[in-house]
């Protein structure tokens, strides 16, 4: 690769934020999608690709747009029906991010889970209930990681299909 060819070099970084986008949407605490989308973004915006380029950040701007919709709908809707409400979730969250310093690596999602069953335990007074809505906050939760997972891959997608043309 030449390092004085700015189109090369502005394809290298903004694929190396698209594939550090689509990692962090995996690992909590990286803006996975935001990520892809500015990789993507500055591709289309420096790369010099004209309509091609344009054309791919209105076409990633959309998917972006439908992706962040879908993530918080879909589950929200599913935890609504459920009878869990979004005060626990928030809760949930909060345990969930002092975990991950507390215990790093798997201290997010222990916590998550630790914080919705002490939630729904204390709001429902029963065990097995509050397990059900722990359930159900956790099948959301991965909802939201695959929504925004599919998202990321085919805004990464269009980008390939960018350069592919270009």
């Amino acid at each position: 690769m030449d390092v004085t060819d700015n189109s090369g070099l502005v394809a290298f970084i903004s694929g190396a934020a698209v594939l550090i986008g689509v990692v962090g949407v995996l690992i909590p605490m990286l803006p996975g999608l935001l990520l892809c989308w500015a990789g993507v973004m500055a591709w289309a915006v420096f790369g010099g690709h004209g309509a091609v380029g344009w054309t791919v950040a209105v076409a990633a701007t959309l998917v972006l747009g439908l992706g962040f919709t879908a993530k918080y709908l879909v589950p929200g809707r599913n935890l609504k029906r459920a009878g869990v409400p979004n005060l626990t979730l928030f809760l949930g969250g909060v345990v969930g991010i002092i975990g991950f310093f507390l215990i790093p690596v798997v201290g997010l999602v222990l916590g998550f889970v630790l914080g919705v069953f002490v939630v729904e335990r204390i709001r429902q007074k029963d065990n097995t209930r509050a397990w059900q809505s722990t359930k159900h906050a956790l099948k959301a939760a991965g909802v939201s990681m695959l929504i925004e997972l599919a998202t990321a891959l085919v805004i990464a997608g269009i980008w390939v299909g960018g350069l592919l043309i270009a």
